[in-house]
């Protein structure tokens, strides 16, 4: 390829990022908020977070990019930019499969935990923040780090709105050059540096906050003997 076909190739690798890092910011905000309002106190507080979560989790985030991209500016009067319409689609549309991790999480906390901090008399939101959090937080980081290679796949669903992401930039540059099987592998191996970054970080951030309350992560060989363990599938054995 020529040096100005790789520039466009890496602008959108850079939108691809900056599309990742938004959409992931608001789809984590949205992920706990809904997921501690599913283990809210009051029933009508877990019914409204618990429709939430099967709506968006019920729906496709391509017709969601759809929806939010050209059918909420007739209906309000504006109009998203791009960047912006597929952050808000993406980020509520995985912040519901992420509150379903958070939820879980907290449900795994240990109830004597919770029963202390009634003991030393602690407000819900105290319990949550002192407790509940500091453990649950830890044991989100394997499925968020999944969660959060799918919202990278998932970018791709934004060239439909001709945003010049990573899959839109390499569909331009095989028109120009009427090669598919080159590009295609240049994006894939991009895709995949991405991930493979992302995965770093993510268990490097995970050993720091189970290290922080005095437990060790999981060996990635031993990830299938554990949920093995936990679900009785797999495993092997003699």
């Amino acid at each position: 390829m020529t040096s100005g076909l790789w520039d466009l190739v890496l602008k959108g690798v850079w939108v691809t990022i900056q599309l990742l890092v938004l959409s992931a910011l608001l789809a984590t905000a949205v992920a706990f908020v809904v997921g501690i309002a599913r283990t809210h106190r009051l029933k009508f507080v877990r019914f409204l977070a618990g429709l939430y979560t099967e709506v968006f989790r019920g729906t496709s985030a391509l017709v969601m990019i759809f929806w939010v991209f050209f059918v909420l500016p007739p209906a309000f009067g504006w109009q998203l930019v791009p960047l912006w319409a597929g952050t808000l689609a993406l980020g509520l549309t995985y912040g519901a499969y992420g509150s379903e991790i958070v939820r879980g999480a907290l449900a795994a906390v240990d109830p004597a935990q919770r029963e202390g901090g009634i003991a030393l008399s602690f407000t819900p939101a105290q319990r949550m923040r002192l407790i509940m959090l500091p453990q649950a937080v830890p044991e989100m980081i394997p499925p968020f780090s999944n969660l959060l290679i799918e919202l990278l796949k998932g970018t791709a669903l934004v060239s439909i709105m001709g945003m010049g992401d990573l899959a839109f930039s390499g569909n331009l540059v095989r028109l120009a050059l009427q090669e598919s099987a080159e590009i295609y592998t240049y994006i894939l191996i991009i895709y995949f540096v991405i991930a493979f970054l992302l995965t770093r970080i993510m268990r490097g951030l995970e050993k720091k906050l189970k290290a922080g309350v005095g437990k060790k992560p999981v060996p990635e060989p031993d990830l299938e003997l554990k949920r093995a363990e936990t679900t009785g599938v797999g495993g092997g054995g003699a």
